[in-house]
């Protein structure tokens, strides 16, 4: 229960001209300099916020902050031979090396003609992470611009060197002195008349870019949401790699009790919990517990599943886990056709009665039916289970944190995220719970969670609203956001509670048909497994 807290609301409201009904974001704009600005770079900074009312009941806010500083750089980060690699273009590269392995590679990139920099990095302690030194860069020059930049990695190469083009300003370098550019999306429940719903378009399976979904729904605006499926090795693009419960319906199971995000078509009670499930395939007096849901068997996306999968059942970001015996459930809203593979498929009708036993599995689903699909060990489970003919029910829950069942109802909707931001109106980030620190990869987490990057976040504050954020980021023109200045800023905007959703070449917001974040991807805006919508008012 969100507790109320009278003032707190008013965070969004300091400096700021708010004009009504207007077709677009306009040019007036207002400095905010005091207790309400955002805890970026060093104090006195000059920021400017523009709002406007998109409909009755949401506001839009843009905030602008700090300028262009001269202090900041372009330089090449050098990678480590033979580090991770990974089609996910958000990947972190493996930069960071203890101190003398570091001194060593730029003894190595001395002697072949270049001026390398050992840098040591470190990252601030944060709710259930010591931070600490995470390791040493090695950096080579230090250019005006991103091209002179870029032809220095290409003379890198030529030496036999790998390494990425970075911009200082992505340092979290409290120093920096911007820009920052955020959208802000405020829902106030007490005048909003849409609806607030969740989107994975067609089906779970397939990938869309937020416009897309925005368009196709009819909606005024609308955020992308929850981690999901990339790398078809991964399991099935746009698949979600978490919770997802779409007008009600469980069709993504949680991922090992990482935090979701409960909204409702109202706009009310929109909350922040961590779930877990049971599932279970049940014929006669025989029940087998399932172990996913509308995704592909044997591969566990940010893992967080059972004991018995590899290399953990705890969550890890990023890291798909494997499992050679499973037992899935499937509805018709993952695609047309079920995953192929070996093992054992039970095809049900709308009656729960099975017409099918596919060996190998994968195929189409009878109209409103759905599916059981076993590997390994479990084909013989499922094989004494399913009868053609006989009853087989699919059941599944959620599970509160105190392990009672939760029965979403028509117009909820729970999109997966992490870490947690802000709990209680304090700080609480929480990394380590939620798979992002790598212990044997101190890289990840400095390119995941200490560099600024674009990010998307979402929460509520003292009265009620729901406030839904997008920082743009990877340019020099705006800067991004660290997990931690993520939670700092979600704080500063009155938010009692927060977690950040799926963020970097995802953070996309539309509003009125427009895109209003500068994509970080090189190919223009990434598609997405699914999207928050601002629905107009139906009457």
């Amino acid at each position: 229960m969100i507790k109320r807290l009278c003032g707190a609301g008013l965070a969004l409201a300091v400096g700021v001209v708010v004009m009504v009904n207007v077709p677009s974001l306009q040019a007036s704009s207002a400095a905010n300099q005091g207790e309400n600005a955002l805890p970026l770079g060093p104090s006195g900074l000059k920021e400017i916020r523009t709002t406007r009312t998109v409909q009755p009941g949401v506001t839009l806010t843009r905030i602008v902050r700090g300028a262009k500083d001269p202090a900041l750089r372009w330089t090449v980060e050098v990678a480590v031979p033979g580090g991770h690699t990974s089609p996910d273009p958000d990947a972190p590269p493996t930069v960071l090396k203890d101190r003398p392995s570091a001194d060593e590679w730029a003894g190595d990139l001395e002697r072949d003609g270049f001026r390398p920099r050992v840098e040591q990095v470190t990252t601030p302690e944060v709710a259930d992470y010591a931070g600490g030194t995470l390791g040493w860069r090695v950096r080579v020059g230090s250019f005006g611009s991103q091209s002179a930049a870029k032809s220095e990695r290409a003379r890198l190469k030529e030496a036999g060197y790998t390494g990425t083009v970075v911009y200082t300003g992505w340092d979290s370098d409290v120093t920096a002195e911007g820009p920052w550019r955020l959208d802000v999306l405020t829902i106030d429940p007490s005048r909003f008349r849409g609806s607030l719903r969740a989107s994975y378009g067609a089906d779970l399976e397939n990938i869309e870019t937020t416009s897309e979904l925005a368009e196709e729904a009819g909606a005024v605006a609308a955020v992308n949401a929850g981690y999901f499926v990339f790398d078809p090795d991964a399991g099935a693009p746009g698949d979600p790699a978490g919770t997802g419960v779409y007008d009600g319906r469980l069709l993504s199971e949680p991922v090992g009790g990482r935090p979701s995000l409960v909204v409702h078509a109202d706009g009310r009670g929109t909350e922040i919990t961590r779930y877990t499930w049971e599932g279970h395939a049940v014929g006669g007096d025989t029940s087998l517990r399932l172990t996913g849901l509308n995704r592909v068997p044997g591969l566990i996306r940010n893992c967080g599943g059972f004991a018995d999968d590899t290399p953990t059942s705890l969550p890890l970001h990023d890291v798909t886990c494997t499992n050679d015996d499973e037992l899935v459930a499937f509805t018709p809203h993952y695609g047309q056709r079920t995953p192929e593979g070996e093992g054992l498929e039970a095809v049900l009708d709308a009656e729960d009665r099975v017409v099918e036993l596919r060996s190998p599995r994968g195929g189409p689903l009878p109209e409103d039916g759905s599916s059981v699909q076993a590997t390994g060990r479990r084909v013989a489970e499922l094989t004494d289970l399913a009868v053609i003919g006989e009853s087989l029910r699919l059941e599944t829950a959620l599970l509160d944190p105190r392990g009672r069942r939760v029965e979403p109802v028509p117009g909820t909707d729970v999109l997966n995220g992490g870490p947690e931001l802000v709990r209680g109106g304090r700080i609480h980030v929480t990394p380590a719970t939620d798979g992002m620190v790598r212990r044997d990869d101190p890289s990840f987490y400095y390119g995941w969670a200490h560099k600024r990057n674009p990010r998307t976040f979402a929460g509520t504050d003292a009265d009620g609203r729901t406030v839904l954020v997008t920082a743009h980021g990877r340019t020099a023109d705006a800067l991004g956001l660290s997990v931690l200045e993520s939670a700092e800023v979600a704080r500063t905007l009155g938010l009692r509670e927060a977690l950040s959703l799926d963020g970097g070449g995802s953070t996309t917001m539309v509003v009125d048909g427009a895109v209003l974040t500068t994509p970080s991807d090189s190919t223009d805006e990434r598609s997405v497994g699914d999207v928050l919508l601002i629905m107009p008012r139906r009457d």
